[in-house]
């Protein structure tokens, strides 16, 4: 594998999707073909729609990043944190589903507060988080809005920010920030009645989600009333709402990494086949392997690079259903 780095992506991000590539390659040695691709780390999307569709319109150039719009032809791709994430000490996608979950089963469904939950950072140049602190009334709008202090909870040890430890209200509220947000997965995995506020942006796993079935839309027009309804009716109809958060979770049981690192091997064996050239290393880049990824990384980081390294798959990736044309 060779990468030319171009600029420096927030935190840790370059480094674990690296990572994840290599990983990839020795989950399947041998399989993952030979392409030449651009990844943008960063979290809005870039190639408009607009400017390449209608006659004499340029083809759209592939560029990889983590989330995607309708309106965008950006190509989703996991997203860094299914390897770990230690600015937030959150833990690689299996543990950390593992933990979420047995944390789901300490508070029964009945026992659960019957009020909508959130916990995040508002301040990402995001209008719809700074309009969600308006709805902080489990009274009038049956919500409480926790804002949520990195800096402070990495000086506390991240004791308060436990994932596991967030299931325990009927209902979560999912909030886009500056772009999609990698909480998604992590308020679905509790079991909770997850409310999407109409989400604008898709990652690699958002076919998945239908409404009603596996989490409740809510309104971004009157939100916090649609927050308030969504609470009413699920309050009203226990059963119905349990069984909308029990098939959240089992979506995000199902997306386990078996199941990341067969989507990754089939998209790029697909793109590979779009290919009209030889790929091959520009002179610029630079060979990497597992080993110059663990010697770049501090030790925080290493340790979660180390807990999330793949093994070889004992059989092949699942099949791809045919296209519908």
């Amino acid at each position: 594998m060779h990468v030319d780095l171009y600029y420096a992506c927030v935190q840790s991000r370059a480094l674990f999707t690296v990572w994840s590539l290599l990983q990839l390659m020795r989950r399947y040695p041998g399989r993952v073909p030979d392409v030449d691709l651009m990844f943008d780390c960063m979290d809005r999307p870039a190639i408009n729609r607009t400017e390449h569709t209608g006659e004499g319109a340029p083809p759209p150039p592939p560029l990889f990043r983590y989330c995607t719009t309708r309106d965008h032809l950006d190509i989703p791709f996991p997203d860094w944190s299914f390897w770990g994430w230690p600015e937030t000490h959150i833990e690689p996608w299996t543990r950390e589903f593992r933990s979420i979950k047995q944390g789901s089963r300490r508070v029964r469904w009945p026992d659960r507060v019957p009020t909508a939950y959130w916990k995040g950072n508002p301040d990402v140049a995001s209008p719809l988080r700074l309009a969600l602190l308006a709805c902080n009334d489990t009274n009038l709008w049956r919500a409480e809005i926790m804002r949520q202090n990195w800096e402070e909870e990495a000086k506390s040890g991240y004791q308060n920010s436990k994932l596991s430890s967030q299931c325990t209200h009927r209902y979560k509220i999912y909030a886009e920030g500056f772009a999609w947000s990698v909480s998604l997965k992590y308020i679905l995995s509790c079991g909770s009645m997850a409310l999407l506020i109409d989400p604008l942006y898709q990652d690699f796993f958002s076919r998945g989600l239908e409404p009603r079935v596996n989490h409740w839309p809510v309104s971004t027009v009157g939100m916090c009333e649609s927050i308030r309804d969504a609470v009413e009716w699920g309050n009203a109809h226990p059963e119905d709402a349990e069984r909308v958060g029990k098939r959240g979770q089992r979506l995000m049981q199902e997306l386990g990494m078996d199941t990341v690192y067969d989507y990754m091997l089939h998209l790029l064996t697909e793109y590979a086949a779009l290919l009209d050239f030889r790929p091959g290393p520009p002179h610029s880049s630079q060979e990497v392997c597992a080993g110059s990824v663990l010697c770049l990384a501090d030790d925080r980081q290493r340790r979660f690079l180390e807990a999330s390294a793949a093994y070889p798959a004992t059989a092949g990736p699942c099949s791809m259903p045919p296209s519908d044309g």
